[in-house]
């Protein structure tokens, strides 16, 4: 192999190598005064995000949209919503993201789109017009027709059917009534939405995020789902109030339909570009979106287990083991702790930033392709918002649960509290709109003493320990590229340990997950420690090592 053909096979690779930095448009960065975030807001801020060390920007969607579910409702798949700009600005934003020698993903949303849809309103206006059966509709049960085919529940807890009285028939909505199911077992459905791939791989765009691609296809015989003692979904089994969503979730064809939008993004080679699926489920059934019967898909799919498991030493082993079981070369597990719709990360960690830091020094020397939601670098909270204030549409949904039980919960019901504006100041609206605007989610109370330009000053924030760890990522191939062999030796009830090992070098990384003092097995260089004050011989509690275990 020539040194050439080498740096060819490693750039085609890049998506195993690199790091997400997760935007969430409407509340990164106000340039106008809306109180709405913007395109020109995220190019303003591309030097923040490139020097934290990130390679890899994934913007939530910001095509055309009633925004009813800010966006995951789409009315135009080739569009630019003028809440964020426009195609212009969307160009320059790609052109600068590539300047600084970056990737660009966005969320393309395949399996539904907006009811006020060109497409959709022109299917749902009759039985007979050209666009009749690119969404799934089904006749009603009973002597009039209007009992829902089955008993099937969507992901977000309601009734999966909708009467629309024009065609007397029920419309399949796999998450809320507003966002109808395309028919994929329609070809022309599949061709219009793979020619949208192209548009925006066309435009140079670096790939997708593709949302709940595991409610693709449904089982065409409409079975009724089984019954569940669950009454909220797992990172394991799709169950929600009470119902398994066996039959609209995960079907054998959607393993096909990832192989299939594979060849389509593969057409465009150069660079290469990825696609990163979103699916609930166990692991050993959704790796088979990336590698099914003989056949490449999606080059990584999210794996939610990070977000639930435990913060204990032996949970993390397991959660590693099954990764590596179920992920192994040239499979890429991916590292996700937050997101748009799940708890802020240093919330879930009881507001301690020693543990957001060890989970950060995690998150970064593992296997895996790791995932910051904007704000978890610094440590943006859960914002309470009562229900009954919700913008968001499952908020709206859920109005009747009483709040005191909404509270409770590990899990957030209302995704307005994970999806509050950046951090950026001490200033009125902590610099992420102008401080005479009304920015369109609360602000969170503690922004002077959390944010960017505050921690960027303290050498021992939350921020700069991200950088550091970050950097070492980045230049250190044994981390960012070599194998990971769980150091069985030394892990405890207390301790996870694990080696990286590229060629002749090793590193071993040390996680201290209790509150107790505990010894370092070895004595050796230590690369980066989650603690700036130390005793070489102990690790403090929830401190975490990166030591050379070999080096030739």
């Amino acid at each position: 192999m020539s040194p050439n053909s080498a740096s060819a096979s490693e750039d085609a690779e890049w998506w195993k190598k690199t790091t997400v930095y997760h935007i969430y448009p409407r509340s990164f960065f106000d340039s106008n005064g809306d109180g709405i975030g913007d395109i020109p807001g995220i190019i303003e801020k591309l030097d923040y995000i490139h020097y934290l060390g990130y390679e890899t920007i994934w913007i939530s969607p910001f095509t055309e949209s009633p925004q009813k579910d800010f966006g995951y409702d789409v009315s135009d798949y080739c569009s630019v919503s003028s809440h964020y700009g426009d195609m212009a600005l969307f160009e320059k934003l790609l052109q600068e993201v590539h300047a600084r020698g970056m990737k660009l993903v966005f969320d393309l949303v395949l399996n539904h789109t907006s009811n006020e849809h060109a497409w959709f309103k022109e299917s749902a206006s009759s039985r007979d017009n050209p666009k009749a059966d690119w969404y799934i509709w089904r006749n009603g049960k009973g002597r009039k027709g209007t009992t829902p085919p089955n008993n099937w529940r969507a992901m977000a807890g309601n009734k999966a059917w909708t009467y629309y009285p024009e065609r007397k028939q029920f419309n399949y909505t796999a998450f809320l009534p507003f966002q109808p199911d395309l028919n994929y077992d329609n070809p022309e459905v599949k061709d219009a939405m793979f020619d949208i791939a192209r548009f925006w791989l066309n435009k140079g765009v670096d790939g997708f995020r593709l949302d709940i691609i595991s409610a693709i296809y449904e089982d065409p015989e409409l079975r009724d789902n089984p019954l569940s003692f669950r009454l909220a979904p797992s990172d394991k089994s799709l169950s929600i109030f009470f119902q398994h969503l066996k039959h609209n979730f995960l079907h054998e064809k959607s393993f096909e339909f990832a192989a299939e939008l594979r060849n389509v993004v593969d057409e465009f080679d150069s660079p290469r570009r990825i696609l990163i699926g979103e699916s609930h489920g166990d692991e050993g059934l959704i790796n088979r979106f990336c590698y099914d019967k003989g056949r490449n898909g999606l080059n990584a799919i999210f794996l939610f287990k990070a977000v639930s498991t435990p913060f204990k030493a032996p949970n993390y082993r397991d959660m590693l083991m099954r990764f590596e079981e179920h992920f192994p070369e040239p499979l890429m597990p991916t590292l996700v702790f937050a997101n748009h719709d799940r708890t802020r990360v240093i919330s879930r960690m009881g507001g301690s930033v020693e543990k957001a830091k060890l989970l950060a020094l995690f998150q970064f020397t593992c296997r895996g392709i790791p995932f910051t939601y904007f704000g978890d670098e610094i440590g943006i909270p859960r914002v309470r918002i009562p229900l009954r204030h919700g913008k968001d549409a499952i908020a709206m949904q859920h109005k009747w649960v009483p709040q005191f039980l909404v509270d409770r919960s590990a899990e957030i019901l209302n995704r307005d509290e994970c999806r509050t504006p950046m951090l950026w100041n001490e200033e009125a609206n902590a610099g992420f709109c102008h401080v005479s605007s009304q920015p369109w989610l609360p602000v969170a109370e503690n922004f002077r003493e959390i944010n960017v330009e505050r921690q960027m000053a303290e050498p021992d924030s939350l921020l700069n320990f991200y950088r550091k760890v970050i950097r070492l990522r980045n230049e250190t191939r044994a981390l960012n590229a070599g194998r990971l062999e769980i150091a069985h030796e030394f892990c405890t009830r207390k301790m996870l340990a694990y080696y990286r090992i590229a060629g002749d070098d090793k590193y071993l990384v040390l996680l201290n997950m209790s509150k107790y003092r505990l010894k370092v097995p070895l004595d050796n260089n230590v690369l980066l420690s989650t603690h700036t004050q130390g005793e070489a011989a102990q690790l403090q509690p929830f401190e975490g090592r990166v030591m050379v275990a070999a080096h030739h």
